[in-house]
């Protein structure tokens, strides 16, 4: 059995584990989450739609994204394009967790991916270059992380107006500092620092030379492809 085969389990006890390890981040988002909610009543639409777009979207970003777009007759297209942009770092993600993720079976894995968001992942990947089992962070993180997204639209429905504007108190800094924290302690080899700087290289030529937010899609789709091309060589 070679050694992404090895760290790839999963089991209640790895969840469990990794749902507790991101109940604290997960505070931040469920503030994040009660803007959602208010924001969302603002704009007409019924606490049932809401609660279910958080449940079953669960993409912070998408759906602010959204609710710019929302009214009488919602433009289609434009909302397709927007959602794959902010969400194309997803790719990037994808690639970096395959050599462990493949051994699942495609119904776990996808399973596990339904719940994969920068937080977890980012976690989950220092796990994994540490030499641990770190699949019940990525699906026990994201389960938190969901939950807790769920409950602040819930709040926000009934008590969103308490907290307006979460970016004048600093909280939309919180999860860029957190992410930040985790590429510096992060693994440092050749592959990695190869499909960063491409990835990132890439996003800001397009940022300043290509059509607005097109910038996210290109540098998550040149690491990404990068990083498929690239695999980690296996150890038996």
């Amino acid at each position: 059995m070679d050694t992404y085969a090895a760290l790839a389990r999963l089991d209640r006890q790895d969840t469990w584990h990794g749902f507790r390890q991101l109940v604290p981040l997960s505070l931040f988002v469920a503030v994040f989450g009660l803007a959602f909610g208010l924001a969302a009543t603002q704009v007409g639409l019924n606490n049932t739609d809401i609660v279910l777009m958080s449940a079953l979207v669960f993409a912070g970003a998408s759906q602010f994204a959204a609710l710019d777009l929302w009214g009488t007759q919602v433009p289609l297209v434009p909302l397709v394009i927007t959602t794959f942009a902010i969400n194309a770092r997803h790719l990037l993600m994808g690639a970096t967790l395959y050599p462990w993720l493949r051994h699942l079976p495609p119904a776990r894995r996808y399973g596990v991916m339904l719940f994969a968001s920068d937080a977890n992942w980012a976690m989950a990947m220092q796990g994994f270059h540490r030499g641990e089992r770190a699949l019940g962070i990525l699906f026990g993180g994201g389960l938190a992380i969901w939950s807790f997204w769920i409950l602040g639209t819930w709040l926000g429905l009934h008590f969103g107006n308490a907290i307006e504007d979460p970016v004048g108190l600093g909280l939309d800094m919180v999860m860029g500092c957190f992410l930040l924290a985790m590429v510096v302690g992060g693994r440092k080899d050749l592959r990695n620092l190869a499909i960063w700087t491409v990835a990132a290289l890439s996003a800001m030529l397009a940022y300043w030379y290509l059509p607005a937010n097109s910038h996210v899609v290109v540098g998550a789709l040149s690491g990404g492809v990068l990083g498929a091309l690239w695999m980690e060589k296996e150890s038996t």
